[in-house]
């Protein structure tokens, strides 16, 4: 179960352990000594009040009990409880903030999203549902709360959807430029970082702080630390507990003032601490890679779609479909015109189905299956998709270099994702900051963080 409880659906401030349902605060319900009582008739204090919300101990300590299970073959990658306590808090005050910003602009998550969320949790564990609940159990947890947990996840990767959409826009100038520049010819890079904050609008003795840390980090790794332990330890970042993984990127990916740093890295190596606008980050670069030709398969298809609707069940679109495949492989009747009479495809009934060339998967996954087992100018048997009943002509297949078409888009993609990350940054900072958050409990509190308590 540790690789399941670890399991993430979102690049960063997700949650590692798996908490109860959120306790709600009511005015009423605020004990004077700032603790509440539970079902067994102990009392379970508050260690920390986000806005109008709280986090129980027993929260907190079931959050820290997963990770120190999750790394019992290796205890001593772990910081000390206190700063490890204080880690889990701040992620756990972190994801309340996020799912509460979503709850207030109407952001929902549907029972079939937390479905289909357990289902990849699942699969990714090679286990059934079924499975799936039996081991969260097994180690001590109530399904139920895992699902929350997912449904925190989901809310706040809309969240996140919700907060770049309008604020990230890439322009065929800067995949032009980015695709001339070294950097991106430099292929890509496996990272590792250390991040130490600083908080927003501090001081001088703030960031003389946060380098002093930084600096420390800097020489527990020379004196043998391992780079993951010395994350774990002393980095302020979400993946912290990860061990800091920033996983395969583009050189290019990486912000334009770290890139420099890290091309001039060999496998292995560390940089110094470099300054950013949200503190000192460490990065090591732990390998590189330059990608190859891209050479795939592309399909020439046509389709008829026959939908379910208002007057046409289920049942009766089905059996529309099995009647055209009926008419066009045994009655020889032409494909193109019964998709231009028949088909409820607009995009391509009028080309009498004709798809064009496509990788496999463009049109689904239910096709693109059934396209790589016909031969050329066959004709499948309907095949239901979302969309609803399809009969399908494969009508050629061809080897296609895209190298370059795939090169653009992934160049688009990573100039996407960089503002992305730094606009969702800038968020969660500006989140954080302006939140009621009072830390009830001094010794959880950051002794460098002047936000612990903090009143918008």
């Amino acid at each position: 179960m540790k690789q399941i409880l670890a399991y993430s659906l979102l690049a960063a401030s997700l949650l590692v352990a798996v908490p109860p349902a959120h306790a709600q605060l009511m005015p009423s319900a605020q004990p004077a000594q700032g603790n509440m009582s539970v079902g067994n008739g102990s009392l379970d204090r508050i260690v920390a009040v986000v806005e109008e919300d709280v986090i129980l101990q027993s929260e907190l300590d079931e959050a820290i009990n997963a990770i120190v299970r999750q790394y019992a073959s290796n205890p001593g990658q772990l910081p000390p409880k206190d700063v490890l306590a204080r880690q889990v808090l701040d992620r756990l005050i972190l994801m309340r903030l996020q799912v509460q910003r979503a709850n207030d602009q109407g952001i929902r998550v549907s029972d079939q999203d937390i479905d289909q969320a357990a289902g990849n949790v699942a699969q990714q564990n090679k286990m059934s549902l079924d499975q799936l609940r039996a081991a969260v159990e097994q180690d001590g947890f109530s399904y139920a709360a895992f699902r929350q947990q997912l449904s925190d996840q989901i809310i706040a990767q809309k969240l996140h959807e919700s907060v770049v959409r309008d604020q990230v826009t890439v322009t065929d100038a800067e995949v032009n430029n980015l695709l001339a520049s070294p950097t991106y010819k430099a292929g890509e890079v496996h990272l590792a970082h250390i991040q130490i904050s600083t908080p927003t609008g501090g001081g001088a003795s703030d960031i003389a702080q946060a380098q002093a840390k930084a600096e420390e980090a800097i020489k527990a790794i020379k004196g043998g630390m391992d780079f993951n332990a010395a994350a774990i330890r002393f980095s302020d970042a979400p993946d912290a507990l990860d061990g800091g993984d920033l996983g395969w990127r583009r050189l290019d990916e990486v912000p334009p003032a770290f890139a420099d740093a890290v091309a001039t890295l060999k496998p292995g190596e560390t940089t110094a601490a470099l300054r950013g606008p949200t503190g000192f980050h460490i990065l090591k670069l732990v390998d590189t890679r330059q990608p190859g030709r891209q050479i795939v398969t592309e399909y020439h298809a046509r389709q008829i779609l026959i939908k379910p609707s208002e007057i046409v069940t289920p049942e009766q679109a089905e059996k529309k479909a099995q009647d055209l495949y009926t008419r066009i492989v045994d009655k020889k009747e032409d494909f193109a015109k019964l998709a231009k009479d028949e088909s409820k495809d607009t995009t391509t009934a009028n080309n009498g189905g004709d798809m064009g060339w496509f990788a496999k998967d463009a049109w689904g996954q239910a096709i693109g299956t059934q396209i790589d087992q016909l031969k050329d100018n066959e004709v499948s048997h309907p095949i239901q998709t979302d969309a609803g009943w399809i009969v399908l002509q494969r009508l050629g297949s061809r080897q296609s270099d895209l190298t370059d078409q795939l090169q653009r888009d992934q160049a688009r993609q990573a100039i996407g994702n960089r503002k992305a990350d730094e606009a969702y940054e800038n968020y969660l900072r500006e989140l954080r900051s302006t939140s009621f958050v009072d830390i009830r409990v001094p010794e959880l509190k950051d002794p460098d963080d002047k936000q612990a308590s903090a009143t918008p």
